[in-house]
């Protein structure tokens, strides 16, 4: 009876992988770029690569570094080949999206879930660039994505269930997180997350140098800048201090004087690139 309880059990291990297996969806990447790398280098972090990736884009030399580092990784410079699969992520800039769009429409399977990464183009604009398909999600990704700490934000067309919205979330969750949120954010959090991390980045890598450069090792500090950064936007989100009373907790401030030069950037850039990229 063991023996037999032993095999019953192998068999319905055995099915379940194979269940597992054929419920993997294959990943079909529309552009080979910055994106398409981010989510690759994400995943293999996290030793979470799904079983096929078909990254298409018309640079052969952007296709051959991805093939390097990811040898597994099926690379064509066939828009279709990527299209034909289960999720596709469209991965290209926003001035090119109609374009691959359009020639992505064929391929696309009816049961396909495609999830664009631009701004700019809507659920409904998308639909209508696809001839009326309509099982798409929307999402702007961010960069610290490739150790696992993004943040991107997911909207969802009407079209996809509940377990196509599983499907998106689980593919994003060795990323980082990825709450769901009203497609008429998405904009928002381009300019605020997505490139985010792009207005702070060159201070904190001064910082960094200039702490070697004050007798500090370099994993000193590493470690430092981490907790720094992470303790200082904790402290301002999580203290339940007013902004003033937070920037007061330190009397010295080496760069005070540069602050409204800093915020008038910040409040005449930014708004203008986010009427720029709205819908």
């Amino acid at each position: 009876m063991a023996s037999a309880s032993c095999l019953l059990g192998a068999l319905w291990c055995t099915s379940l992988s194979i269940s597992l297996i054929m419920n993997t969806p294959s990943i079909g990447f529309i552009g080979g770029g910055r994106i398409a790398r981010i989510f690759l280098a994400g995943w293999a972090r996290a030793q979470k690569l799904p079983a096929r990736i078909v990254v298409a884009d018309p640079s052969a030399e952007a296709l051959a570094k991805l093939k390097v580092q990811y040898p597994g990784v099926e690379s064509t410079s066939d828009l279709a080949t990527a299209a034909a699969q289960d999720v596709v992520f469209l991965a290209t800039h926003p001035p090119v999206l109609a374009e691959a769009a359009g020639r992505a429409t064929v391929a696309l399977k009816p049961t396909a879930i495609l999830v664009s990464l631009a701004p700019k183009f809507t659920i409904a604009k998308l639909t209508e660039l696809l001839g009326g398909f309509a099982r798409i999600a929307r999402s702007n990704p961010n960069a610290p994505s490739i150790v696992g700490a993004g943040m991107n934000p997911v909207a969802f067309g009407a079209a996809l269930t509940a377990e196509d919205r599983a499907t998106v979330t689980a593919l994003f969750a060795p990323l980082g997180e990825s709450p769901e949120v009203a497609e008429e954010k998405i904009e928002a959090y381009a300019v605020f997350t997505a490139m985010g991390p792009t207005y702070l980045w060159f201070q904190m890598q001064a910082l960094r140098e200039l702490a070697v450069s004050f007798g500090l090792s370099g994993a000193e500090a590493d470690a430092g800048l981490k907790r720094m950064v992470c303790g200082a936007a904790r402290t301002l989100v999580d203290s339940g201090l007013t902004p003033a009373e937070v920037m007061d907790l330190v009397p010295v401030k080496p760069l005070a004087e540069m602050e409204p030069q800093v915020l008038e950037l910040y409040r005449n850039r930014l708004p203008a690139l986010f009427q720029k990229i709205k819908p």
